[in-house]
């Protein structure tokens, strides 16, 4: 048996929440219900963490040529847009490997290209913030 609790009845409480769950669950858009509805929404999720990633980029890429320019103690700049510029084409062919090798556990499945779409944002999302984080004071 359930010790008193000040704030009443154990297993009322217990109920209460239980219907609080399920009306929450209720209340939320229905989750995809077949495997082509899954690949569309993850590849939905991709496309808007490509975009952003793209969006960073731009920045981050025009702030590494202000730097360059800024720059004439080394001879005409250290090299940031190139160094960014060589960094982002070496990020892209990984990106997309990288993707293929996780979802290769479900290779010829139908999960795989799910699977691939997700590894795709995922690894996406986390170039977007390697990106905004590489900012400097001076």
């Amino acid at each position: 048996m359930f010790p008193l609790h000040p704030h009443g009845d154990p297993a009322r409480r217990l109920t209460a929440a239980a219907g609080g769950a399920l009306l929450a669950l209720l209340a939320t858009p229905a989750a995809a219900q077949t495997q082509a509805q899954m690949n569309q929404q993850a590849g939905a999720a991709y496309q808007r963490a490509d975009a952003q990633m793209t969006q960073a980029w731009r920045a981050f890429y025009a702030e590494m040529k202000k730097r360059d320019a800024a720059d004439t103690s080394r001879g005409g700049g250290f090299g940031y847009a190139a160094a960014a510029l060589a960094s982002q084409r070496a990020w892209l062919p990984f990106r997309d490997r990288q993707c293929v090798l996780e979802s290769g556990e479900f290779a010829g499945g139908s999960l795989q290209h799910m699977a691939q779409l997700q590894c795709l944002a995922k690894v996406t999302r986390a170039r977007t913030q390697q990106l905004k984080g590489i900012q400097w004071t001076k």
